[in-house]
């Protein structure tokens, strides 16, 4: 994962936080998150994470449990044995073999020089909630 400006926040693995974190740099979650997650660097959910919050970051790594949506600038990658509920809208994401993925998936290509269409995709389960991300609420 890429660190912006060399800084790292680091949420223990025995810390549960509740609100809204806010990063200038990178954040990495080994513990529990429930909230709002804007970091302008990279987020990374390790293994032991369980997170509950919509994430807006650079780029997101879940190799956790993740609940919620995400609003990624560049690339989304679900890791072996992570788990994602909830609408991912990146410009690039990446399904390892044994993620499980739950929700929609919007491939957002409006960067400089690129036009400004996207394609959903939506998963296999069938049980996708019809909504954009932007319209889903997480209470």
């Amino acid at each position: 994962m890429a660190e912006q400006n060399g800084e790292v926040t680091i949420v223990g693995a025995g810390a549960r936080l509740e609100g809204n974190v806010v990063s200038a740099g990178s954040l990495r979650i080994d513990g529990q998150v429930k909230g709002q997650i804007n970091a302008e660097g990279d987020v990374e959910l390790s293994p032991q994470s369980q997170v509950e919050a919509d994430i807006r970051a650079q780029n997101v790594s879940v190799a956790g449990t993740f609940k919620g949506n995400l609003i990624v600038k560049g690339k989304a990658h679900l890791a072996r044995g992570g788990r994602i509920e909830g609408n991912i809208t990146s410009k690039t994401l990446v399904v390892e073999e044994g993620g499980m993925f739950h929700g929609q998936s919007v491939m957002d290509g409006s960067a400089p020089g690129q036009p400004g269409q996207g394609a959903a995709k939506e998963a296999p389960s069938g049980a996708a909630d019809p909504k954009s991300p932007e319209q889903v609420k997480v209470p």
